[in-house]
């Protein structure tokens, strides 16, 4: 049994994230996914919308996934993977190689980091900058 991880924030779950879980369910047998915390989300974006609680309920009832965990770190150590008995990391392609080596670079070295084509039709940014254009 192949326990694949991937790493996300989840606000205002759509069918881009249900892509990306599909995505990641097909390279193993054991999807684990972490939900990034308020405050490492806010240090490189912006504060989620949805509280971590309600990001994990969503994440927790799509059909591609098989465990959440809070507070995943943004960069992955190996520590973190033994301790979750992690064997394959996966991660959207819309990150450049720097950016990859920055938070995934201990998958990177083990020979276990997967890229997983990103749904760029919509996006979390998307739907609220539809929502702010909405008239009432």
């Amino acid at each position: 049994m192949t326990r694949v991880y991937a790493d996300m924030v989840a606000d205002l779950f759509h069918f881009g994230h249900v892509e990306f879980l599909r995505k990641v369910s097909a390279l193993g047998d054991f999807v684990l996914i972490g939900i990034h915390a308020d405050d490492v989300v806010e240090s490189y974006k912006r504060k989620p919308i949805l509280t971590m609680e309600e990001r994990m309920s969503c994440v927790a009832g799509c059909r591609y996934v098989d465990e959440v965990v809070p507070n995943a770190p943004l960069q992955v150590s190996s520590e973190w993977i033994e301790q979750n008995g992690i064997e394959l990391v996966v991660h959207g392609d819309d990150m450049s190689e720097e950016q990859l080596k920055s938070l995934y670079q201990i998958p990177i070295d083990m020979g276990i980091l997967r890229t997983v084509p990103y749904t760029t039709s919509i996006s979390t940014t998307e739907i609220i900058r539809r929502c702010k254009e909405a008239k009432p």
